[in-house]
């Protein structure tokens, strides 16, 4: 999971376009609304593009010059679910008397929510292991919202981070995205995904 910084593609909608406006912003949230509707009730497969663009009330032209594909549009819903879930943790204390007991409860808190979900998680897990280059901006936000998350939970209260600290907690999502990974294809259980992240944060985390 990278967290480089990065502009993005040539193809994809410009953060100034994006955010230029209410209207525009009011359209992209109404994009991933229905794409995320449509996930949740069918996965992957679920989401076609003309059917997101009939759903959000927008031109499939509209649609294409906010997300140039498929994968684009999933990955970037996965970053408002980041988003929302980091929102959420910024409103509450932690629990946990050490780093790794709070980033493990923050990461069985994720993983809770998007368990929840078994169809959405299908269709953004599936669509992140299939992103290529030309997604990196959307990775890259996905990653950062990820490091955030787990930064803020090994050092409550704190604004800045050293680099040991974000180059370990990137490895941490690295290995929670590849145990969800392992849940998505039925290769591991609820109860495994929970037991190998545990394992990998305390091994990087000794107290």
């Amino acid at each position: 999971m990278t967290t480089t910084n990065s502009t993005a593609g040539p193809g994809t909608a410009t953060a100034t376009e994006e955010l230029g406006s209410s209207a525009q912003r009011e359209r992209r949230k109404r994009i991933l609304d229905a794409t995320i509707e449509l996930a949740s009730q069918g996965g992957f497969d679920a989401v076609q593009m003309r059917e997101v663009a009939d759903r959000a009330e927008v031109a499939l032209g509209t649609l294409y010059r906010y997300f140039p594909s498929k994968i684009h549009l999933l990955v970037s819903a996965l970053g408002r679910e980041f988003e929302k879930a980091e929102g959420a943790l910024r409103g509450r204390e932690i629990p946990g008397d050490t780093p790794a007991e709070r980033v493990i409860e923050v990461l069985k808190l994720t993983s809770r929510g998007l368990q929840g979900d078994p169809h959405l998680t299908e269709a953004l897990t599936r669509a992140f292991m299939f992103a290529d280059s030309s997604v990196q901006s959307e990775i890259n936000q996905v990653g950062m919202l990820m490091t955030s998350m787990v930064t803020r939970a090994m050092h409550p209260g704190r604004t800045e981070f050293g680099d040991q600290d974000v180059a370990i907690a990137k490895v941490i999502g690295d290995v929670w995205l590849s145990a969800l990974v392992g849940w998505v294809t039925g290769r591991s259980s609820a109860a495994d995904t929970a037991q190998q992240i545990e394992v990998a944060v305390r091994l990087l985390l000794r107290d």
